[in-house]
């Protein structure tokens, strides 16, 4: 190799270094912790379902949010895990008081308007959508899966809630899942 070679290859090394450290600085808050910017797009990269979450307010009317934390729990009792932001109103009713109960409706790939309606924060969320009670609990319409549930434990934690919902009544039908992957709700599953 000759001295014109190893510049040209030392360069390319003192680059990729450099860039290291950059990213380095934007993995890393100023006191040492991972920042929110990079956590966010770190957690963009998680495949997920698309969920709206539904209750009764207390005024009588219909509340609801899209949600991409949700999770089956356990089988016995059969539950689901949802984490709901603290200042949503929907997190307020279903953490309100002993025995709220909610619904948990897995969205379809067709349904990409629906879920950007119940990811918008204001307005009647309801107004144009097919729905009708289930009990006290909201119900969409032609959504592939819809899970009752009772508010079983709850547990706050940073700016967020994590509610264990106990599945009182499940319905499922066969349609392809509404699938969010780098911010897009526009993602298929091949095959």
């Amino acid at each position: 190799m000759d001295l014109r070679q190893q510049e040209k290859q030392q360069e390319r090394q003192q680059e990729k270094q450099q860039e290291r450290r950059r990213e380095k600085q934007q993995e890393r808050g100023t006191d040492g912790a991972v920042s929110g910017a990079a956590f966010s797009e770190a957690m963009s990269r998680l495949v997920s379902g698309v969920a709206v979450v539904s209750a009764r307010r207390g005024d009588g009317r219909p509340s609801g949010l899209l949600v991409s934390s949700v999770c089956s729990y356990s089988a016995d009792p059969p539950s689901v895990l949802v984490a709901l932001a603290r200042t949503s109103r929907t997190c307020r009713e279903i953490t309100a008081g002993p025995d709220a109960y909610f619904g948990v409706h897995l969205l379809a790939r067709s349904h990409a308007a629906l879920a950007r309606t119940f990811a918008g924060g204001s307005g009647d969320k309801f107004a144009d959508v097919l729905w009708d009670w289930d009990g006290t609990v909201p119900r969409l319409a032609g959504v592939p899966v819809y899970a009752k549930c009772r508010a079983g434990a709850v547990l706050p934690h940073g700016d967020h809630v994590i509610v264990v919902g106990e599945v009182v009544g499940c319905a499922v039908a066969e349609d392809a899942p509404l699938v969010y992957f780098r911010r897009r709700l526009d993602w298929s599953l091949g095959g």
